[in-house]
């Protein structure tokens, strides 16, 4: 985490504040609270030591603030590819300046994402919540691409995308087929009238514990699931 200073470019910011309007009070200024530790206060804030560093190096961006906007043009527009540009940078035989500079400024948007991830405790739940459900996912991909311990052990690359295809097939099937189970459930009135609003928001199709992924299984296409599709 770095301590950030003001831009160059704007000049309105203040130390440790985005410039949005939510580090500001009603009358405009910045509460104290929200500023952080200038260059040469490295005591400001102890219990941040372990995290700060050093101060984002501000005037190496604005040198190559327009190189930064070409080459990001480029990318936008597709007459230049990613990997292109970074080939580029790996070539020469010092750290690119442009390089430097597109390194700083990561390190700008992670220390205002890293503040605001502190500050804003809904910001908070949202995020833990969105990687409960891709932990959640990849347990199930666990589950139900189990072979050889759910790696491609191959290098042939049609191979390859015929796994990640099955895989595929194989997730959009548990969805569909979980997303009508919570369907029948949720049109029984006795469930319906339990559900509290808390319940309902933690409702979601990734669960697999009704998946049997080991032992015999019998395939009759005689029988469907006694599901409602509508």
């Amino acid at each position: 985490m770095s301590t950030p200073t003001a831009s160059p470019r704007s000049g309105s910011a203040s130390p440790g504040c985005s410039g949005s309007t939510c580090c500001r009070g009603s009358s405009g200024s910045t509460p104290s609270s929200c500023t952080a530790p200038r260059p040469g206060e490295p005591d400001a804030y102890p219990r941040l030591q372990a995290a700060l560093t050093r101060p984002i190096r501000w005037d190496v961006i604005a040198e190559q603030y327009d190189q930064m906007i070409k080459y990001a043009a480029a990318i936008r527009s597709g007459t230049a590819s990613t990997e292109a540009i970074l080939r580029r940078f790996a070539k020469a035989n010092a750290i690119h300046p442009a390089y430097q500079a597109m390194t700083e400024t990561g390190r700008a948007q992670k220390t205002i994402f890293t503040a605001r991830y502190l500050r804003i405790r809904d910001l908070q739940r949202e995020i833990n919540e969105g990687l409960n459900v891709v932990e959640s996912w990849n347990r199930g991909n666990s589950v139900i691409f189990y072979g050889k311990g759910g790696d491609i052990a191959t290098n042939r690359r049609d191979e390859q995308e015929l796994s990640v295809l099955c895989l595929r097939v194989l997730q959009a099937a548990l969805v569909y087929v979980n997303t009508l189970m919570v369907q029948d459930v949720l049109d029984d009135d006795t469930w319906a009238d339990r559900l509290t609003d808390a319940d309902r928001r933690g409702l979601n199709p990734l669960f697999w514990t009704h998946v049997v992924p080991y032992g015999e299984v019998r395939l009759n296409m005689s029988r469907r699931l006694d599901l409602r599709t509508s």
